[in-house]
Formats: structure tokens, sequence, C-alpha cells
């Protein structure tokens, strides 16, 4: 990443972060995934700092050439064990919550899905015992790039990670690459077909998709800026010529991968329209101290998501 992509809070910055953000917790703490709790973090965004608030706005602008923007000295940090259960996720309010909340809901609307992590708007990203080689957040083994629910018609615009605890060895890297580095690096025919509805992304089984994946182009857009549809782990050409593509395409993306050691305090915006992301290999103790991620999910336009949630919801069916 460029210097222009890390933004640092300054520690004045960071103490009025912190302050709006034990209001948005509450006493007693709030439950986040009431309607109550999403509009007072949508109001509290309002009284970010400036500073802030204006670099959000630039990133969501326009994300650069990483497709990411690194913010660090955020106030949280863990005050309990990290959690070690499947599915775990942040259902009463914390100030790590509140800040990753209120940073997501300056670039759009909080969203999730009702098959994932029962439908919780701040995910815990946590090393489950026995899911160690499991392609999933819930892993510890080298995770594949691509973007967030590539499966999806309603994809996430953004996810945000922030990081409430670092694994002990500090090898956990959460690896970036962004589309807008290699387009211009693949032959004009790659990038043809790349554009064509020859692949299809499985689901996983909790949304019931059945093997009955729609077909559809990895590419879509601009030919020379294009948003992109692909796991590498999930996603499979549907013919000789595709899978020579898509091939080609994981090479391409691979030679452009940045890793980010991320530390408590440490928040990652990534447009997931362009850029994909994975995860380093890591070994996990579960012993209460290993590493531990929130996760937000954010729509710049809440209301293309509207068939798929009630009017004032924000959990997509």
């Amino acid at each position: 990443m460029t210097n222009n992509d890390v933004f640092t809070v300054t520690d004045e910055e960071r103490d009025l972060i912190d302050g709006v953000a034990r209001r948005v917790v509450g006493d007693p703490p709030a439950a986040i995934d009431e309607r109550r709790w999403v509009d007072t973090c949508r109001a509290a965004a309002a009284e970010l700092p400036v500073r802030v608030r204006q670099r959000l706005r630039e990133f969501s602008h326009d994300p650069g050439d990483s497709g990411a923007l690194l913010v660090r000295n955020l106030p949280g940090g863990a005050r309990r064990p990290t959690p070690t259960e499947a599915g775990s996720v942040e259902r009463v309010a914390t100030v790590d919550a509140a800040v990753i909340g209120m940073l997501s809901m300056q670039l759009g609307e909080l969203i999730a899905y009702r098959n994932e992590k029962s439908g919780a708007l701040v995910q815990n990203v946590v090393p489950v015992p026995g899911k160690e080689e499991q392609q999933s957040n819930a892993g510890s083994t080298r995770l594949a790039m691509h973007v967030e629910n590539a499966f999806h018609p309603r994809r996430p615009d953004y996810v945000g990670l922030l990081c409430v605890r670092q694994d002990h060895d500090r090898v956990a890297g959460l690896m970036l690459s962004c589309v807008r580095r290699v387009v211009d690096t693949l032959p004009e025919e790659i990038r043809a077909v790349l554009a064509e509805p020859r692949f299809v992304t499985q689901a996983p089984p909790s949304f019931g998709q059945d093997g009955r994946a729609p077909r559809h182009a990895v590419f879509t857009g601009e030919p020379t800026d294009p948003d992109v549809q692909v796991d590498f782990h999930a996603t499979s050409g549907n013919d000789d010529e595709a899978k020579n593509a898509l091939e080609v395409l994981h090479e391409a993306i691979s030679g452009a991968v940045e890793t980010l050691l991320l530390t408590p305090g440490d928040l990652a915006l990534v447009d997931n329209r362009v850029t994909l992301h994975g995860r380093t290999f890591f070994t996990p103790r579960y012993d209460g101290h290993d590493r531990w991620l929130h996760r937000t999910f954010v729509h710049l336009d809440h209301r293309r998501s509207r068939a798929m949630r009630t009017r004032t919801g924000h959990v997509l069916a």
C-alpha cells in the first residue's frame, strides 16, 4: 500500500472517537442488531473527527489502485478472551463494535446475511478448533483470494476488518490484491473471456444453492477498470477457455498480493468490487489470546437490496 492508503488517527482524534463510541455503547450496553443501535451508530458517525470523515469520503469516492484503506490508531482492544466457538458474533455493544460500526456507516449502510453468522451485523473472525484447514473465516490455513460472498447477487460493496487482537506469532496477514493493478497486464483475449457469463461460483451449503449456481462474468462494467466477481476456491470456468482465463487471472492476482499485518486498533476497509482479499497461514493456540478481528459488510445503496430484506431491516434473506 502507498502512504496515501494508510491513514493514522492522531491521539487527540483517537480520544474523541473513543468518547463517541462509549456513548454508542450505552449504559447498559445496547444490543447491536436492534434498529435503535444501528440508528444511534449512524447518527454518531457524523460526530467523528472532521479529518477522519473527509478521508473516508475520499475513499468511497475513489478507492485508488489498492482498493483498500488502512485506518490506524483507533481505540478499543481485547478485554476478554478470544472466542473459539463457530459462528461467533458480537451481540452486545463494545467500544470496538461501535468503532467499526461508525466508520463503516460513513461509507454506507451495514448489512448482513441471514444464512451467515445468523445475520449478525458485527461478526468475529477467529480460529475455531477442528476447522484449521477450512476455507473460511474459522480456519487458520492460507485462505484463497476472493471477493466477499462472490456467489451472491447483492455482495457487499465494502468489507471492514478491525483488529481486536493479533495472533501470538504476529504472522497472520491480511492479503490484498486489486484488479486495477493487473487488468492492463492481461491479454485482450483473456479479458474478453472473463467478461462473458462463462463462470459459476458455488455458495456455502448454508445458503441452499444445491449446486444450481447461475452463470456470471468475472469482469463487469468498464473493460479497462472492471468490477470483479471471483472466489478462487469456489469459482470455476464452464469450458476450457474460461478455465484458462481464470488461471491467468489467478496468476496475475497472486503476483500483485500485498500482505498487511494488522495490529490492535487497525481497521482495513476493502472495496469488495475491485479488491480481493485472503489470509496467510498462522498457528492458533486456543488459549484465549488468538487472532481476533471484527468484520462488517457495507452497501453503498441500501435501496438496492430492498427486495431481500424488510423496509427497516439490515439482514438480507
